[in-house]
């Protein structure tokens, strides 16, 4: 019997770009210019046009200085994350 995991929420990769951007009040050219991103790009990720490379993410999660796997956890959305413990609240 193979167990999938459950599927990834994508959808909040683009909220999570969108709020990080709006909470520091970057446009997308500051955030271009922080990431060596195109505008283009960025929007397109904000619109969810695309889901970008892990080399797009990795300069986001540069130029918002939160760790990788911070930014990846939103895929989490909606259910229990690996290693978590159901019910017990992640204190990390």
């Amino acid at each position: 019997m193979t167990i999938l995991p459950p599927d990834a929420n994508l959808d909040e990769l683009p909220r999570e770009l969108a709020r990080l951007r709006h909470e520091r009040r970057w446009s997308y050219d500051d955030l271009a210019e922080r990431t060596g991103l195109s505008r283009r790009t960025l929007i397109e990720i904000e619109q969810g046009r695309t889901i970008g490379t892990i080399a797009t993410w990795h300069a986001l999660s540069h130029a918002f200085d939160i760790p990788l796997d911070g930014l990846f956890s939103v895929l989490c959305e909606g259910h229990t994350p690996p290693g978590a413990t159901p019910g017990i609240p992640d204190t990390a």
